[in-house]
């Protein structure tokens, strides 16, 4: 009841991120837990399908997160609209309920056919509750402080990520790859559960606030506030040229996180060292990327987003080359560490890009089919370079990467505009 007396009486909330302070920490908060979900498997589950399974072919083994990337990108695509219609909220509490059942499915696992079931669930999970963490933020603080909300609603998720991969690394060293690491997930998915449900509050009146803001704005340009979805997505794929250049640099930064996801596990271990120091090695590409996404989103909303962008994405393709070429454990946290400043760069900048360019009526769908495009490269990282290790060696996929990396740079500097100070007129 208060909810719609809210929606129908705008003035009675304000944009900002000092306004909604509270109910924007909990769904930072919130994402941590979605992030601890990912973070489960970090470590424990290629280590699952090797030595507990007896799998041998790299793209088998890491099948699990193509499944994952595949679920996740369709769900991306419609958790905008859907949230549009439905309210943020429901959509957050449903991914939660997909999500509760995964970590039972992989502490339970008979076969490898469970594995891949459990991550269909949690890119049902990822797919709806971390896009609504983004959204809702997004709707809270408005226009001033994207790059700033951005870089804390990553920040959580993807410290969480470091953290659990490395406990639960830890975890698996001492007493095994099961159970103790997936009781953790357990309590994630149940926390994650109960404050979405009991604690957090809708948000779509702010978008709604939002939206008058700029009708009573005469220096805004709103010709085209009303776009159906087929339209949002041609827009946000191809014919706006600095959507495209965001969208793909986002495919080519998932396929990185994809294949040091699966494939970097394997390659650590073919050199035989303990699943410890796997686990550390793996925590800090996501580690450093959380923790300078508090200052790159920000940065970007005073610098720009491109000047952070195409940088990001060559630093990620020489730190995955330092990784192959050194051979050696002061050489893997140097390229690992490299990898984590350049996706930190490029992260939340591409998320605050979408927001400057889309109108707040479709944003969220844009967005939307920003991530689809994005998580697809989790697909192209499992089985493209995947079936490519297996083809050609660990070393020669891991390096393509690099090169593609490098390349989405290059795209970036030559065809995307520059989007803040422009806002919404790069979308007509």
């Amino acid at each position: 009841m208060n909810s719609n007396s809210d929606d129908n009486n705008p003035r009675r909330i304000t944009l900002g991120l000092q306004a909604n302070i509270q109910q924007f920490l909990i769904l930072v908060l919130v994402n941590a837990f979605v992030g601890a979900m990912i973070g489960l498997e970090q470590t424990v589950v290629p280590l699952i399908g090797k030595n507990d399974f007896g799998i041998e072919s790299n793209a088998l083994i890491v099948s699990f997160i193509a499944s994952f990337g595949v679920v996740k990108a369709i769900l991306n695509l419609f958790a905008g609209n859907l949230s549009d219609k439905w309210g943020r909220k429901n959509v957050l509490v449903l991914g939660w309920l997909f999500g509760l059942p995964v970590p039972f499915f992989l502490l339970l696992s008979p076969d490898w056919n469970w594995i891949i079931f459990a991550n269909i669930l949690l890119g049902i999970n990822q797919g709806l509750a971390w896009s609504m963490t983004v959204n809702m933020k997004i709707d809270l603080v408005g226009k001033e402080r994207r790059g700033l909300a951005l870089g804390l609603n990553e920040f959580a998720g993807y410290v969480s990520v470091a953290l659990v991969g490395f406990v639960t690394g830890y975890l698996a060293s001492t007493y095994g790859l099961k159970p103790y690491p997936f009781y953790l997930g357990i309590a994630f998915a149940m926390l994650g559960l109960i404050i979405s449900w009991v604690i957090v509050k809708d948000t779509r009146k702010f978008t709604v606030l939002e939206i008058k803001n700029d009708l009573s704005n005469e220096n805004v340009n709103v010709s085209k506030p009303d776009l159906n979805f087929k339209e949002v997505f041609i827009q946000t794929s191809w014919k706006n040229r600095t959507l495209l250049s965001v969208s793909q640099a986002g495919l080519i930064n998932n396929l990185i996180f994809g294949v040091t996801w699966g494939l970097f596990t394997l390659y650590f271990a073919s050199f035989a060292i303990g699943i410890s120091e796997i686990g550390f090695l793996k925590a800090l590409h996501p580690g450093i990327w959380g923790v300078l996404q508090l200052l790159t989103g920000t940065f970007s909303d005073k610098v720009g987003r491109k000047v952070l962008i195409y940088p990001g994405m060559i630093i990620q393709g020489i730190g995955i080359w330092v990784v192959l070429f050194t051979g050696s454990m002061l050489g893997w946290i140097i390229g690992m560490s490299l990898l984590g400043v350049g996706t930190a760069l490029v992260y939340p900048t591409l998320l605050a890009a979408i927001s400057d360019v889309t109108h707040p009526k479709w944003r969220a769908t844009s967005l939307g089919v920003y991530r689809f495009w994005r998580d697809l490269g989790f697909v192209f990282g499992a089985v493209g370079i995947g079936y490519i290790a297996d083809l050609f060696g660990l070393n020669n996929a891991i390096q393509l990467v690099a090169f593609l990396a490098v390349g989405s740079g290059i795209f970036v500097l030559v065809v995307m505009k520059e989007t803040i100070n422009r806002g919404r007129h790069q979308a007509h």
